[in-house]
């Protein structure tokens, strides 16, 4: 794929620093943890779960599944990955939309992952396809239909989710071409080269050769996968840059993207959009799996 038209670079360090700092665009980083985590902590409540599913031997490697109350058939699921710039949050805290999709008819799954830098990005890559790999042999068991699996994830997240949507590795894990079956990406990072020259650069440990072949800008599906993108309008330039720059070329390949505008969001509410559900972003999320 030719180097994208849209500037994800900006220039010097010291912009890059600032374009890619999301918790400087907020008054209150710890609050809007807080509501995060209250949010999640109020729909594990309500909903009905299977926690702690080990998909693997590390500590790290755990999901949890949120059923729908009453299914007449298998159930899509809605895989959620958490953000944290690779580094941290955890699936607990993750999960504020599951009531919203359950009563939907959609399972939801929380994924938990080797953080930076304990972990290297690749690592954690592989560890985040394995867990696609346990849902798709498993799924079946627990009222979920393993051909109907739909991945997103904010910010880190949505990075992860377009790793996920990438061809050429399924077969390694034994799945089909065409493991997940549609994305939606929120404020993801799609291109990490630029973030080799700053400070988010002391734990992702990248040259700019590794970070290009772990960009999913560079690793598009190689089939017309359907895809839900957003960005809060209170963002900085850089991580709007980013979701144009996947969009465009996405649609320069000819597959279905829905762009979900949210002007009052910033980096770490938007993704309380989907704990809404007369959102346009729960809509446009629902409007893909039921289609």
């Amino acid at each position: 794929m030719p180097t994208p038209l849209i500037d994800l670079d900006f220039g010097t360090r010291e912009e890059r620093d600032r374009q890619y700092n999301a918790r400087a665009t907020v008054a209150d980083f710890d609050a809007c943890m807080r509501v995060y985590a209250e949010s999640s902590a109020l729909a594990r409540q309500q909903c009905a779960g299977v926690h702690d599913l080990r998909y693997g031997m590390g500590v790290a490697e755990r999901l949890d599944l949120y059923l729908p109350a009453s299914a007449r058939q298998p159930a899509p699921l809605l895989i959620f990955i958490h953000g944290g710039y690779w580094r941290a949050l955890r699936k607990e805290d993750s999960a504020m939309m599951a009531k919203v999709f359950t009563d939907a008819g959609v399972a939801v799954a929380t994924v938990e992952y080797p953080l930076l830098p304990e972990a290297t990005l690749p690592e954690t890559v592989r560890e985040v396809r394995s867990a696609v790999a346990w849902l798709h042999r498993h799924g079946a068991a627990y009222g979920i239909d393993p051909d109907r699996l739909y991945a997103s994830g904010s910010s880190a997240g949505g990075h992860l989710v377009g790793m996920l949507l990438a061809s050429g590795w399924q077969a390694s894990y034994g799945l089909p071409p065409v493991a997940i079956q549609g994305g939606v990406g929120l404020s993801g990072l799609y291109d990490i080269q630029p973030l080799c020259d700053t400070h988010i650069n002391d734990w992702l440990r990248l040259t700019p050769e590794q970070a290009r072949r772990l960009s999913p800008l560079y690793h598009l599906p190689d089939t017309p996968t359907p895809l839900v993108l957003a960005v809060g309008g209170l963002e900085t330039d850089g991580f709007k840059h980013q979701t144009l720059a996947y969009e465009t070329a996405w649609r320069a390949q000819g597959y279905p993207v829905t762009r979900v505008e949210a002007p009052h969001c910033n980096h770490f509410n938007l993704v309380g959009e989907l704990a809404l559900p007369d959102s346009p972003l729960t809509h446009a999320t629902l409007a893909m799996i039921h289609p």
